[in-house]
């Protein structure tokens, strides 16, 4: 049995970036991570323009009280090429360019009409360059704005649209294999009378959505207690995957075959069983090759599959994807800090990560309900995953840092 942080070192030991390159419209870009790095197209701004709807004025002509008369107005859109006159102004538009000449914009707000009508009257004087947003202050076209790597959010993909970019490279989303097993494992269907001793298989979908929320490509087999029929699924979702997850028939029972059976396929196992709690029986290998697949054994309780997901799997993936696991982020999920509701202790010899949710009256961290391996109905309302090292306890009105779902 080796501890967490080794175990995950082991794993990202193994897993190697990828190396190829595909090419995406943009608006299917979302999510993916960069292959390479980009550089600006344009200036953003790409000319001088204005920020406010007002006036295009000479500051030295723009005191308070004076009188100048509109003589031009330019809107946002087409350059109509207006050149301010000295002593005169023209009416503008937010985005609008600036006509040549002038060196300040003035709200609307600060000005008046002239009595008689054919201009405007200075109540507060402007400074030189004010609500002028200059050409190339944000960017400059050749300059890197993503490097990569990067995961594109909404906001990114807006700034490749703003260089014109409709195409855009980025790393091959990796193919995840899920098998679930067991004999009393039945696929959740409208209807179905469960018969004794059957549950509703609650792994594979579950696992299905963090693998397509981590931007995985998923398919998913089941697999009874038979040796030759789990050596089947497991074969096909070898073949298949970069990364093949089995959730279940990794523990020390007699109809346990997923070991056995990974290692007719040719998996090596690197490891079996980990210092933590949930997920003690959890199982790392890697079969070699041309196309190399990482293997991972998540115990099949629900709870223990998802908390070694993210402190196993998910960290693997994002390297598998192109990113970089930081090392501040174990889990690859942001940390959130909280204070406790109540004494929380470990009397264990193992870390435990517990599940908590928000109070979102106080903003305190409580139990989401049941914290054992089974408790399904309390994972799904916990909203932060908190450690506690080994015979730690934990005060209520303690500020702690855990990991947010």
């Amino acid at each position: 049995m080796i501890d967490e942080s080794e175990a995950r070192q082991r794993i990202l030991d193994r897993i190697s970036p990828p190396t190829g390159v595909e090419t995406v419209p943009l608006g299917q870009s979302l999510g993916r991570l960069l292959a390479n790095d980009l550089a600006g197209q344009v200036d953003l701004p790409g000319f001088d323009n204005s920020a406010m709807d007002g006036y295009a004025v000479r500051v030295i002509d723009a005191p308070v009280g004076a009188v100048l008369p509109v003589v031009g107005e330019q809107p946002a859109g087409r350059d109509l090429g207006l050149v301010l006159a000295p002593g005169t102004a023209i009416r503008i538009f937010t985005g609008a360019p600036i006509p040549t000449g002038a060196d300040a914009v003035i709200m609307q707000e600060d000005v008046q009409p002239a009595p008689d009508g054919s201009g405007i009257v200075i109540a507060e004087a402007p400074e030189p360059g004010e609500w002028i947003r200059r050409r190339g202050a944000d960017l400059c076209a050749g300059q890197r704005i993503l490097s990569a790597g990067t995961p594109l959010t909404a906001a990114r993909i807006g700034l490749l649209a703003s260089q014109g970019l409709d195409r855009i490279p980025v790393r091959p989303r990796p193919r995840v294999g899920i098998v679930t097993t067991g004999d009393e494992v039945v696929e959740p269907a409208q209807g179905f009378d469960l018969a004794a001793g059957q549950l509703y298989n609650s792994n594979g979908p579950m696992l299905e959505a963090l693998a397509t929320a981590a931007g995985a490509v998923v398919r998913r087999w089941h697999a009874p207690d038979d040796p030759e029929s789990l050596r089947q699924q497991l074969g096909e979702a070898l073949e298949t995957s970069d990364c093949v997850v089995v959730a279940g028939g990794v523990s020390v029972g007699e109809r346990d075959f997923v070991k056995a059976c990974l290692t007719d396929l040719g998996v090596t196992a690197d490891f079996w069983k980990v210092r933590i709690k949930p997920g003690k029986p959890f199982l790392f290998g890697h079969r070699d090759g041309e196309k190399p697949v990482a293997v991972f054994g998540l115990p099949g309780n629900p709870v223990s599959a998802f908390v070694t997901w993210h402190l196993f799997v998910s960290p693997a993936l994002i390297r598998q994807s192109g990113g970089t696991p930081e090392p501040g982020l174990p889990l690859g999920l942001p940390p959130v800090w909280g204070r406790l509701d109540r004494l929380l202790n470990n009397p264990g010899d193992r870390p435990h990560y517990l599940r908590l949710r928000i109070d979102h009256a106080t903003g305190d961290f409580t139990p989401s309900g049941l914290q054992q391996s089974h408790a399904l109905f309390g994972l799904s309302r916990a909203d932060v995953l908190l450690r506690l090292e080994p015979e730690q306890a934990l005060a209520a009105g303690d500020w702690v840092q855990g990991w947010r779902l």
